[in-house]
């Protein structure tokens, strides 16, 4: 749930071009709490808020106590960079966790990457948030560029994080300058998942926002799953089967080591086809793949 498009960032890879101009939508909390209920009758057991910043929307606190209520799960994917103090209480209730995004261990570099330079900020509250033991997952974006990666995941480690992930950038919204590229996404889309965007929109992901299936303001969730499951497998999986000459420079996360899924060269992001993946990573089995030669 995309509760709000308002952050105190303006990072550059953004898929949904937050920043601190933007707004918190048209959904109203009844709007949202309906939206839990609805999801909470289909069956689902997780509900993500992110943003934009989910902790500017002043109704955060209570779509957390009213998802738990329903017996969801919650986690809250924030940029960590400021979290008023009646808010870690929450984060702390049983049922909860946390998510972030991290880039480098150098602050003039995540400035570069964030426009803000809020690399301590943000450090400090991953830091508290494991020593309070709230479940925390931290995710490093590789934007290619002689990013610090590396040293990013050292860092995590010292700091106690644990579930520690890796991605690539996507490039849709700010990056993408307009176009919308379905290759782009990582094949969970509609997948026992759906986004719900500020204004109602319901998406298979928030990072493929412009494929829409209605609007949840005027029409019930459990009539719009049908579209977002037939939005992933007639328009999204065909274009993640496409296989395209290997460009790392303008595509950081491709792997020119790796073979396409069918066999040949082909471009194929790190984070989705590694070999040797855990059973229960998110990577589809469509698109598995195995070291060139192999």
């Amino acid at each position: 749930m995309e509760i709000t498009g308002r952050c105190q960032l303006e990072c550059v890879h953004c898929y949904a071009n937050s920043g601190p101009h933007g707004s918190h939508g048209t959904m109203a909390y009844s709007d949202w709490a309906a939206a839990i209920d609805q999801a909470a009758k289909l069956g689902t057991s997780m509900v993500q808020f992110i943003g934009g910043e989910p902790t500017l929307h002043p109704a955060l606190p209570s779509l957390i106590t009213h998802a738990l209520d329903r017996g969801v799960e919650v986690e809250v994917h924030s940029n960590l960079v400021h979290v008023a103090d009646p808010l870690w209480d929450l984060f702390a209730l049983s049922g909860v966790r946390l998510a972030t995004s991290y880039y480098t261990d150098d602050p003039d570099q995540h400035q570069r990457i964030t426009g803000r330079h809020t690399l301590e900020r943000t450090r400090a509250k991953i830091a508290r948030a494991v020593a309070r033991g709230i479940p925390i997952r931290v995710g490093i974006i590789d934007l290619g560029d002689d990013q610090r990666v590396q040293q990013a995941h050292a860092d995590l480690t010292s700091l106690g994080v644990t579930r520690i992930e890796h991605d690539r950038m996507r490039v849709l919204g700010r990056p993408a300058r307009g176009q919308c590229d379905a290759s782009e996404l990582c094949g969970n889309c509609g997948d026992g998942i759906a986004a719900i965007l500020p204004d109602g929109t319901v998406t298979p992901c928030p990072l493929a926002r412009w494929l829409t299936a209605g609007n949840l303001r005027t029409t019930q969730l459990s009539s719009l799953i049908g579209e977002v499951r037939r939005i992933a497998s007639t328009v999204i999986a065909p274009a993640l089967a496409e296989t395209r000459p290997c460009q790392p420079n303008c595509t950081p996360g491709c792997d020119p080591s790796m073979t396409a899924p069918g066999g040949g060269d082909g471009c194929v992001p790190k984070a989705r086809c590694e070999p040797n993946k855990p059973a229960k990573d998110p990577c589809a089995p469509e698109f598995k793949c195995r070291p060139k030669g192999k």
